[in-house]
Formats: C-alpha cells, sequence, structure tokens
C-alpha cells in the first residue's frame, strides 16, 4: 500500500508537470523565441530546481487544511482513505481537465479534493465536530480568488505602460515572422521570464507533492516520519521548556472565553510532556518509536492552541514575549514540518519529467485560443512577467496559487489591452471560467465519497 500511494502521489506530480506546462513555454512558442522541443526541456529542468530550492512552507500550508486528529490518528488504514481519496481525485480531474485541453488549476483541485475530506470526516462519529481548518481554507481561497483577478489587471497595466513608453508600431507589439526569430533583446527577456516563471511554478506546485508524499510516509510509518528524528532532542527541550515558560506568564482570568482557557492548559500540559520526553536522552533516536508520534500531536495540538490565542489578542504578554514565543514556536515546528531531501528529489523529478511530456493540448489553447489574434512579444512579455511575479510573491507568503489561472488572466489582458474585450474568443475563456467555477465543487464531493468508501471497504 505504501508503495500504491507513493506511486500515485508520483503521478499527481507528472500529471501536474505536463498539465502546467504550457503556463511557462506557451509564450517562447508562440514567439519563435525556442523551439517546442528546447522550450519543454529548459522548462522540465527548471521545474525540478524550483521544487529542489522551493522549502516546504506552501507544503505544510496545504497539509494543514486537515484537521489535526486526522493527521494523528493511529489507525493506518483510516489515513490510507484519506490519502487514496485525495490523490484520485487530484489525478482523474486534472487528466480530464487536460485531455480536453482546458487550463485548470492543479491547486484548486488538491485543496478541493482536501476540504472534500475532511467535511466527510466531519461525517463520522468519532470525529467531533471537527471539519478543516477554515482559517486557512479562506487564506488559501483569496489567493486563489484574487490572483487571476491580480493577473489580468497587471497584464492590462504593463500593456499600457509598454505603449506610452514606445512607439505604436514598435517591433513588440507585431506579430512574430514565424520565418524568422525575434531580436535577441526580445528573444532573452521571453527567455528569461519562461525560466522565471518555470522555477516559481516549481517551487509552489512542487510543495504540493512533498506534502502529499509527507502526508503518506506519517499515515503508513509514523515511528519513521512522524518527526524529524535527525534533529538536536536538546533543542527540542528548550523550545518546549521556553513555551511553557510564556504561557505560565498569561492570567488565563483575563481570558474570554472557556475553550481560550482550555487552549492554555492544554498547551501547557503538552510542553511538559515535550520536555518530559525529551529528558535523559541525547537523540531522538533513543526515543521509543510510539513516542514520535506522541510528539508529533503534542506539537500540532499545542501550535495550533497557542497560534489561536496569539491571533485573539486576549493574552497579557509583552509585544517582545510574544514575539519570542513566536519564535520558540517556529522553532519547535521544525521537528513537525520537514521534508527528507528523497521525497523533494522525487517531486522535483516527478514534475521535471512530467513537464517534457503531454504539453502540446494546453500550449494550444493558452497560444492560440484565449485571444483572437497571435500572440505579440508585448503580450507574451506581458503575461509571463505577471506570472513569475505573481507566484514568487505568493509562494514567499506560503499560500498556494494557481499558476494556470494567473497566465491565463494574463495573456487575456494583454490581449484586452490590445484591442479591447472584443480581442477574446468567447467560448474559450466560457470554458476556462467553467472549470474555474466547477473544479471545487466537484472535487470536494468526489473525494468525500471516494474518502466515505475507502472507509466503509478498509
Amino acid at each position: 500500500m505504501l508503495a500504491v500511494c507513493l506511486l500515485l502521489a508520483f503521478v499527481f506530480e507528472f500529471v501536474n508537470g505536463f498539465h502546467d506546462t504550457a503556463n511557462a513555454v506557451a509564450t517562447v512558442i508562440y514567439t519563435h523565441s525556442l523551439s517546442p522541443g528546447t522550450a519543454v526541456v529548459w522548462s522540465g529542468i527548471w521545474n525540478a530546481l524550483g521544487v529542489f530550492f522551493g522549502g516546504i512552507t506552501v507544503a505544510m500550508g496545504i497539509i494543514s487544511l486537515l484537521p489535526v486528529d486526522m493527521l494523528i490518528d493511529q489507525n493506518v488504514w483510516h489515513s490510507i482513505s484519506m490519502i487514496l481519496a485525495l490523490l484520485l481525485t487530484a489525478i482523474i480531474w486534472n487528466l480530464g481537465t487536460w485531455y480536453y485541453g482546458i487550463p485548470c488549476s492543479s491547486s484548486h483541485t488538491l485543496i478541493g479534493a482536501i476540504l472534500g475530506v475532511g467535511l466527510a470526516y466531519s461525517l463520522l462519529p468519532e470525529s467531533g465536530a471537527v471539519a478543516v481548518n477554515w482559517k486557512k481554507a479562506g487564506e488559501t481561497g483569496l489567493s486563489l480568488l484574487f490572483s487571476p483577478l491580480f493577473g489580468f489587471s497587471l497584464a492590462v497595466s504593463i500593456m499600457f505602460i509598454l505603449r506610452l513608453i514606445l512607439k505604436k508600431k514598435h517591433i513588440i507589439f507585431k506579430e512574430p515572422d514565424h520565418q524568422a526569430k525575434p531580436p535577441s533583446w526580445i528573444r532573452a527577456i521571453l527567455i528569461f521570464t519562461c525560466t522565471t516563471v518555470s522555477f516559481f511554478h516549481g517551487q509552489n506546485d512542487g510543495q504540493k507533492g512533498v506534502g502529499l508524499v509527507m502526508l503518506i510516509l506519517i499515515a503508513i510509518l509514523p515511528a519513521q516520519y512522524a518527526i524529524d528524528r535527525s534533529l538536536s532532542v536538546d533543542t527540542m527541550r528548550n523550545n518546549a521548556v521556553q513555551i511553557e515558560y510564556f504561557l505560565n506568564e498569561i492570567d488565563s482570568s483575563k481570558l474570554k472565553t472557556t475553550a481560550e482557557v482550555e487552549d492554555l492548559m492544554m498547551a501547557k500540559a503538552k510542553m511538559r510532556e515535550i520536555a518530559g520526553f525529551a529528558a535523559g536522552v541525547n537523540s531522538l533516536e533513543q526515543l521509543p518509536e510510539k513516542i514520535h508520534l506522541a510528539i508529533r500531536r503534542d506539537i500540532l495540538k499545542s501550535a495550533k492552541a497557542i497560534q489561536g490565542l496569539l491571533e485573539n489578542g486576549n493574552i497579557d504578554l509583552s509585544d517582545n514575549n510574544k514575539k519570542e514565543l513566536k519564535a520558540e514556536l517556529a522553532s519547535l515546528k521544525k521537528y513537525t514540518d520537514y521534508a527528507p531531501k528523497w521525497v523533494i528529489i522525487m517531486i522535483a523529478l516527478a514534475l521535471g519529467i512530467g513537464t517534457m511530456i503531454g504539453w502540446k493540448r494546453i500550449v494550444v489553447t493558452i497560444g492560440e485560443k484565449i485571444g483572437k489574434q497571435h500572440l505579440t512579444y508585448a503580450q507574451g512579455a506581458s503575461a509571463e512577467l505577471v506570472a513569475s511575479s505573481t507566484i514568487a510573491a505568493i509562494t514567499y507568503l506560503g499560500l498556494p496559487v494557481s499558476t494556470t489561472h494567473v497566465l491565463s488572466s494574463g495573456i487575456a489582458g494583454s490581449m484586452v489591452a490590445s484591442k479591447g474585450i472584443k480581442n477574446l474568443q468567447s467560448g474559450t475563456i466560457r470554458n476556462i471560467a467553467l472549470a474555474w467555477i466547477l473544479t471545487l465543487p466537484v472535487c470536494i464531493v468526489m473525494s468525500g465519497v471516494l474518502f466515505l468508501f475507502f472507509r466503509m471497504i478498509f
């Protein structure tokens, strides 16, 4: 089952690669800056590098959408039900939209699948009332909602600025001559933007694959992967002691709700437990394997409670103490928020190889079917600049973003800036918008049904 789940995670990231290749290569192909073969290989390499150097902030953000109880469920078959539902939903929807040449967001797909599993989990008797992390879901939803609107507006603005600076008949506003390569400086800009979109796409989308693999490993091999055993046990103990110290400084009588008081008491108890686990051993390897999952449970539950207390603003700590508490908590979370190098390499290869295969369907849609005119140099560069800058900024914030929607909206914006709204092909825009609207509800229902089905048969 471990092999099956890892294979499905590889397939998901592989499909993500050829589904999203068009985001980076459509402009360099349609402006004749690179040949299709060269473009997809170049993009694949930079996608893989983006995964490798991208960190894991987005990966952990994706995982945190799920209820904490699901992430520490010691029944391996319950966890496998969750993983299979997530992966099968994401793969099926991505393949379906790719087959019909519809640019669709892998981020929307995966997040819809996660929300569906979380909601289905809330229907089970043992789950209590917890469904999903709605605060994190809200942040993610706003990121996915506004990034295409931002991409469209920014592309229009860039085109407007270029027209102010350059003459209207400048070469960058003309359709490329299919018999010749563009001028060297234009070609250099387009190749640069293709490279940055590929790299930042790897950073953002690759982390989703990393997060999925970590879910698999923690679910099936919790003793080995529940916490990062390579880190110092002394640091973990010191973090727990310091956090408990700051929590003891909080006057519980000033908290406004019973739930806040209970969170405070629970977090104190968890910190004492972690410090107790870490006492008397020289490394995490020396702890019994069952303790590793207990430490993960304590960190996740206490971190959620402490973050809630800090955000509510009802705790009577000085600004300096709040800052130090956040720093200690961030240090402690490194024990759960991690990914082994081999996981990152695996996802980098899956995304990179996928980028080099099956790219043509979406490339044709983006290059030929969004606007009624052939893509100009200015339109291609504007759309790619918008995509790369938007993805980089949102990845820095630790949020997922739809590369597909940002680039598609950027191209649409550049087309509108050239000849107005009439320059868009209404059929393609309608299909993209419909996929954008349907992705979340379809994936929520599909993953929820699959999760309950697998829970019934396992």
